[in-house]
């Protein structure tokens, strides 16, 4: 061959070069096919005009479609898990990784990739990923609706109520393992989801009282009085969980061992609407409810976790029960001792006098305190620290709020604020006991500071609570929802998730079955501005030792150790 000819007009008759025409040929094949190949292939450093950008440019859109397709994410797996993940249900195929305890729903939830700005570069477990099906809500920030919230609560129930069905015969661990199962799939994935997005507090005076009811006939009294009594009626919003027989034959609470057939319970809202006070209110949307059959109550707690959910961005937030009694202006003067306890962050809080006493006679008396805990005593409570040790302890009734322990579930007024610092926990279902020990914790170590209110605004029906008084509870509807004595092993259960986050050794994770127990149990723990121990020193409480230790300053109605600052304050 001479130089320069090309092998594609060489002599193909020329006999004596004909196996060098071939390799030739093979060579030439291979190359041009490796020229094709590179100007085909993505380069990031390709500039080789319009042609190639357009033969590259299908390739870049197909990649786009399929990053923005939370369909395509999942399209490989199994049909029964994208089903999952398409209802939202986020912890699909690792639900048995969460019940042997190899992996935590927190890990599950907020692993994977986090959302960028300007981008939704979401995985299937990332922060704000619910699974594919919410994947059209992901861009929203927006508070939910009045109505979003009732809708998605009362799906819940209604998936609680086929649980509850479909368990009737369930063991104790079975029973939890079904609440813990739905709640897992459901109502955390949604609670994560509703505090990202929760409304902003508003300065605008208002008050929202949460109001927990379980077959109450004291109930539309207690709201008639309440709009009746206030000094700013108009300023009044009450979230009411309404707990109800609503079946024509109902049964009565235990008195010596037996129980009767009742009639149905008392509409609590439809009374409160239909009375000369309360029509007025009810029409200008002051009263948000939430309707539950007494099969489906789940314990005072998990009532307090619905009813918060109902807060609307209202500047102040008041917790009492559903059979109170109260002083004319009860609101103003709640609000305005809590603006004259002398901290940043305070929270006033008592048990009140009985519906009995004549609060305006004793409103010139200093308010009892609640300042005594023990530890209980009876198996099924576990241990837990009881607050039992409330007393007239002033003389002088002062104008500044005198510090406290410990809060009580059934009057506590504070900013709404900790709604959001101190978030319910939706994995506390079936307790009785236990709530007020960790929301005391929770709040003190979350900044917040305990006082006792300056005298008594509101009166309790404490005969509710009395073993002699024939008025349902609601673990009498849980047995006859499941059977009988079931209350008391899933309770002592569930206890561990408070005793756990308390300190109490027994209750370590290490020590307690089944894992699930502790679900999620670090998003809804103690605060990170004050430690625990420094807490359960101030009040007294040994958790390891079950030891109580006198601690005088509350009794004696001056500041804890560490505050002494605010000595002055109290000196008449």
């Amino acid at each position: 061959m001479h130089r320069g000819t090309s092998y594609m007009s060489m002599d193909r008759e020329d006999s004596s070069s004909s196996s060098n025409n071939k390799a030739l040929r093979g060579i030439g094949v291979l190359i041009l096919g490796s020229v094709i190949l590179f100007l085909l292939s993505p380069s990031p450093n390709a500039d080789d005009g319009a042609s190639l950008l357009r033969q590259r440019q299908p390739n870049r859109n197909l990649l786009s479609r399929a990053a923005n397709d939370p369909r395509e994410r999942t399209r490989k797996l199994p049909v029964r898990i994208q089903s999952l993940i398409a209802q939202s249900q986020v912890v699909g195929n690792h639900l048995m990784e969460v019940k042997d305890g190899r992996k935590s729903v927190e890990e599950i939830i907020h692993s994977g990739n986090s959302h960028s700005e300007g981008g939704s570069s979401v995985g299937i477990g990332s922060s704000i990923h619910i699974g594919a099906g919410a994947a059209s809500r992901n861009h929203k920030s927006a508070p939910m609706t009045l109505t979003e919230i009732i809708d998605f609560l009362q799906s819940f129930l209604k998936k609680l109520n086929s649980s509850n069905i479909k368990n009737k015969r369930a063991t104790y661990h079975g029973i939890w393992a079904a609440y813990h199962d739905l709640a897992v799939k459901y109502l955390y994935p949604w609670d994560r989801e509703y505090i990202r997005r929760m409304p902003i507090r508003r300065e605008d005076g208002n008050l929202y009282v949460s109001v927990a009811s379980f077959r109450d006939e004291f109930c539309p009294e207690t709201l008639i009085q309440a709009f009746g009594k206030a000094k700013n009626p108009e300023k009044l919003f009450v979230g009411l969980v309404q707990q109800n027989c609503e079946e024509a034959k109902c049964r009565s609470g235990f008195i010596d061992g037996k129980m009767m057939d009742v009639k149905t319970d008392p509409d609590c809202y439809a009374l409160f609407c239909s009375s000369s006070v309360g029509k007025k209110y009810c029409n200008s949307g002051n009263i948000r409810l939430l309707r539950m059959k007494e099969s489906l109550a789940l314990g005072p707690y998990m009532a307090r976790y619905f009813a918060a959910k109902m807060w609307m961005g209202e500047q102040y937030y008041m917790q009492i029960d559903s059979h109170m009694t109260f002083l004319q202006d009860w609101d103003a003067l709640s609000i305005d001792m809590l603006k004259k306890a002398p901290t940043k962050k305070p929270v006033i809080s008592h048990y009140p006098r009985p519906h009995t006493a004549d609060l305006v006679a004793r409103s010139a008396d200093p308010a009892p305190r609640l300042c005594g805990p023990r530890f209980a005593t009876t198996d099924v409570e576990s241990e837990i620290v009881r607050l039992d040790g409330t007393g007239n302890y002033d003389t002088v009734r002062l104008d500044v709020p005198r510090f406290a322990p410990f809060v009580a579930a059934g009057y506590l007024v504070a900013s709404s604020e900790i709604l959001r610092d101190i978030p319910f926990d939706p994995f506390l279902p079936y307790i009785f006991m236990g709530e007020e020990i960790i929301l005391s914790a929770r709040l003190w170590t979350s900044g917040y500071d305990i006082f006792s209110p300056t005298f008594s605004a509101l009166g309790h029906h404490w005969a509710m609570l009395s073993k002699n008084y024939n008025k349902p509870k609601f673990w009498e509807s849980l047995h006859r929802t499941f059977t009988f004595g079931i209350h008391d092993p899933v309770e002592m259960m569930v206890m561990n998730r408070i005793k756990y986050q308390l300190g109490y050794p027994e209750s370590a994770k290490d020590m307690v079955k089944p894992n699930t127990v502790f679900t999620a149990v670090d998003q809804y723990s103690m605060g990170k501005v004050r430690p625990l121990d420094e807490y359960l020193k101030i009040v007294g409480v040994d958790v390891k030792t079950k030891v109580i230790t006198y601690t005088a300053w509350c009794e004696t109605g001056v500041p804890p150790p560490g505050f002494q600052r605010y000595n002055h304050l109290y000196e008449k």
